[in-house]
């Protein structure tokens, strides 16, 4: 990965996870594929991209996944994106996935964005 696409990358989600460092470097061509599907999702279009990262904050915090809701987390921040938007993002997923969504959010919230 050239740092010019790491730099697009990183205006496009906020943060660039080491995975797609290493799919550059060990699968050029999966690389290609896997980067279009991400400008596909994640540029601007009816949604904004800050939108989109409230979504994926919301869905990774469903899913208890720690990983992901602290990148995601961390991508938003870079976006610009508060940490009152991410809240109530948060209170989507308590609404649709349950207590303990919100609170693992939460708590990922509190780490990441002080």
């Amino acid at each position: 990965m050239s740092q010019h696409e790491d730099s697009e990358l990183e205006k496009k989600i906020g943060k660039v996870p080491r995975f797609f460092r290493e799919l550059a470097k060990n699968d050029p061509q999966m690389y290609e594929m896997v980067m279009k599907l991400e400008s596909h999702i994640w540029d601007d279009g009816a949604l904004s991209r800050q939108t989109k990262k409230l979504i994926a904050i919301a869905i990774a915090a469903a899913l208890r996944d720690q990983h992901a809701v602290r990148a995601q987390i961390s991508g938003a921040e870079k976006l610009g994106i508060s940490k009152g938007e991410v809240e109530e993002a948060l209170r989507v997923a308590f609404l649709l996935a349950g207590m303990p969504a919100y609170v693992y959010g939460k708590a990922q919230l509190d780490e990441v964005m002080k």
